[in-house]
Order: C-alpha cells, then structure tokens, then sequence
C-alpha cells in the first residue's frame, strides 16, 4: 500500500543551497511541500515583530547620532542687579547692573571616541535583533504551515477511511438484503462508519483551526494544494558540522556577543568619566552704571566623589555578566543544535520504520477483506484490520510530515532555507 501520495497539500519547488557544511558538499536540494520562497519573504517582511525591530534600528541609529554629538551645548547665563551705594556724605546712590556669561563643558580626549563606539554598538545590536525578530518569525511559519499540513494529513486520512468503510458498509446491507449477512454485521459495519465520520469531522475542524491560524498570522501566504509529500532523505555531514554552522549564523548568539561587546565599551567609558568633564565660560559684566566693564574667563572642574567609582565598578561586573551570559548561550546553542540535529536523523529512521509497517499492516487488512468475501473470516476480524491500518497509515503520514519539518527546521537555523536578512555569505 502506497504512503506517499495522499492528499492535496501546498507545495512549493525551490532550490536549496549548495554550500558545504564543514567541507561537506550539500548538493542542490529542492524544498517541497513549502511556500514559494518569494512569498515567504515578503510576509514575513510585513510580520509586526519584524516591522518592530526594523523601527528599532532607526531608534538606535539616532540614539548613535545623539551620543556622536554628547550633551555638551552652549549654556547661556544673563542676570541683573541693582546695586545702592552709602556714601559717608551725601544723599544714597542706586546703579542698575547686569551680568552675562557663555560656557560649554568639554569632552575630555577618548571619551568621544566611545561614545562613537557605543552608538555603533547600539545599531549593530538592533540589526542583529531585526534578524533574529526575522529568523523567529520564520521558525513560527516553519511550525504553523507544518501544522496545518499534518492536520490536513489527518483529514485526508479520514476522509479515505470514511470511503472504505462507507463503500464496505453499503455491500453488507446488499448482502443482507440477500439474506447472505446477518443483522449484527450490518449494525456494526454502520457503527464503525459512524466513528470514523466523527473522527474526519473532528480532523476538518482541526485543519480549518490550522488554516485559519496560519491566514491570521500570516496574511498573504496561499494555502494553495498539491497532491504528493515529498519522501524525507538522510541529513548530510555529522553533528559537529551542523552545530558549527548553526553556531556560525545564530542570530542569537550574535545578541550576546553584541552585549558583551557594548557592556565593555560602557564599562571603558564609564571608567573615563571618573575624571569628571571641565566646563569652560566667557563672561562679561557692567557694573556702577559703566563705571566699571569687566571681562573674564573661568573653568569649573566637578570634584569626583564615591559615586563616580561605584558607578564605574558597576559597569566593570556587568560586562563580567554578560560575558558569562555569551557563554551560557554558546552552551544552549550548542545543545539545542545537537538535540535537533539528533532528532532529525532519527526522524528518518522512524518514517522508513513507520511507512513498512503500514504497508504490512494494509496488506494484511486486504487480505483480511478477501477472506471475508470468501466466507473465511468474521466481520469483527476485518474491522480491526481496517483499524489498525488506518492507525499505521495516520502514524507513517504524521511522521514523513515530521521528519520534512525537522529536516527543514535544521537548514533554517543553519540559514540554508529562507535567507532574507542581510547576512549572506559568500558560500550560501
């Protein structure tokens, strides 16, 4: 009994990647049973999550320029007095002062520097985060379409055990009208085709919930069909390769080296503003009526205190964080990827196991159906038949779809599906 073609499902042909995986070649691998690749692209472009991150590295980019530029203005300071003057002799004399000033603190050398270095820090981190709202979004699709396929796998499944049954139900009634059946088989052949029209009821709510899902969260993306479900092969190259590569575009790991790179930056300059920035000014004042005109210069030099140093100490033990929390990601990474890796190619192995078993357990229920022609065998014997290889056909479908998802979850995070950001190798 055939296991591969079974229902009308989407089905999209697109090339894959002919990179190598740690020197082992990939040769060009078709993508069935996906969306067009151009049309993934540009819903998950007009996904809210990505559209956020995008608008975040506009936020940091003028965040960049505010720090390039420092808080340090021209401050103007005007005031007025009057002054009354007591002479010995004399009646009282009253003047009409006034006084101006200009000052601008100054940046002491090495700490605009950082401050260009920690804008650039920002930008290239939501850069980075606009690829990983990207990646994240695509690993959702991933989940969502394979989720619908399974569903509509289960449907399919249902719908053509409801035919047999249906088909087997109405030759028992001809034989009993014969006189060639008892009552009995007719109650139980009704009985079992009522269960299985329940069961494909409840598989075509589950697909239409699937469907209905995928159209909200991803609007533009055609539930199109097709009619076959490509047949899962081996994974390529060993665990150490793929683990490599998945470490090498992990977009989340690029999060925590990118902290850890912005976390000593601020630390450096927070160690530089422990010599506190001087402040400059120019003033000029008039005083006794113009009597006297002073010019003048003056510098103000805050004088540091414990604050400085604890603030400095505190962004020294938060770039020791995040160094620590750049390793522990590396390790989470790194076994993510190995339980994947692993889960996939035990996939296969599970399929070819799952689809023989079906094909058997199909054969035996054909021939169970023989025999019951033939007077051999009961109607009990044929309905587990029926059962059990409806059950395995179920089981070896569920799994092709799973084994297609982990193989396709695999090259996604090794960015060998759907690369759309910006970070392209040469050997993709």
């Amino acid at each position: 009994m055939k296991i591969g073609l079974f229902f009308r499902l989407t089905v999209a042909i697109g090339i894959g990647s002919t990179s190598g995986i740690g020197g082992t070649g990939l040769a060009a691998e078709t993508m069935p049973n996906l969306p067009p690749t151009e049309i993934v692209t540009r819903v998950l472009q007009a996904n809210l999550s990505v559209q956020a991150a995008a608008g975040q590295v506009r936020v940091e980019e003028a965040n960049r320029s505010r720090l390039e530029a420092g808080q340090y203005e021209w401050n103007v300071r005007l005031g007025g007095q009057q002054r009354r003057s007591k002479p010995a002799t004399g009646t009282d004399e009253r003047f009409n002062e006034w006084n101006a000033a200009i000052e601008r603190p100054l940046r002491l050398p090495g700490k605009g520097r950082l401050d260009g270095e920690l804008g650039a820090a920002g930008v290239a981190l939501a850069e980075t985060a606009h690829g990983d709202a990207l990646h994240e979004a695509s690993r959702n699709l991933l989940k969502s379409w394979f989720i619908w396929l399974k569903e509509s796998a289960s449907a399919a499944q249902w719908s053509e055990q409801f035919a047999l049954l249906d088909k087997q139900s109405k030759g028992i009634q001809r034989r009993q009208q014969l006189g060639d059946a008892a009552r009995l088989e007719s109650i139980q052949a009704a009985a079992a085709l009522a269960q299985a029209e329940a069961a494909l009821a409840q598989a075509k709510v589950r697909q239409q919930m699937a469907g209905e899902d995928l159209r909200r969260r991803y609007p533009g993306l055609p539930l199109v069909t097709e009619n076959t479900i490509a047949e899962p092969t081996p994974i390529e190259g060993n665990e150490a390769d793929w683990i490599n590569a998945i470490l090498e575009h992990s977009h989340e790991l690029d999060l925590a080296r990118g902290e850890t790179q912005r976390a000593q930056i601020v630390a450096g300059r927070a160690s530089r503003d422990r010599m506190p920035d001087p402040t400059i000014g120019l003033h000029v004042s008039r005083e006794r009526a113009g009597e006297d005109q002073i010019f003048g210069a003056y510098i103000s030099i805050p004088l540091p205190g414990g604050a400085r140093r604890a603030g400095s100490d505190a962004a020294l033990a938060q770039a020791d964080v995040a160094g620590r929390r750049e390793a522990f990601t590396t390790q989470k990474i790194t076994a993510e990827s190995a339980m994947l890796y692993q889960s996939a190619n035990a996939a296969f192995s599970t399929w070819q196991a799952s689809r023989s078993a079906a094909e058997r357990l199909g054969q035996a229920a054909d021939m169970t159906a023989r025999a019951y022609q033939l007077g051999e065998g009961s109607l009990n014997d044929l309905l587990a038949a029926r059962r059990l290889a409806n059950e395995a056909q179920l089981s070896a479908r569920l799994i092709q779809l799973e084994a297609l998802e982990l193989r396709y979850r695999l090259r996604l995070d090794a960015h060998r599906l759907w690369v759309m950001d910006e970070e392209k190798h040469a050997s993709d």
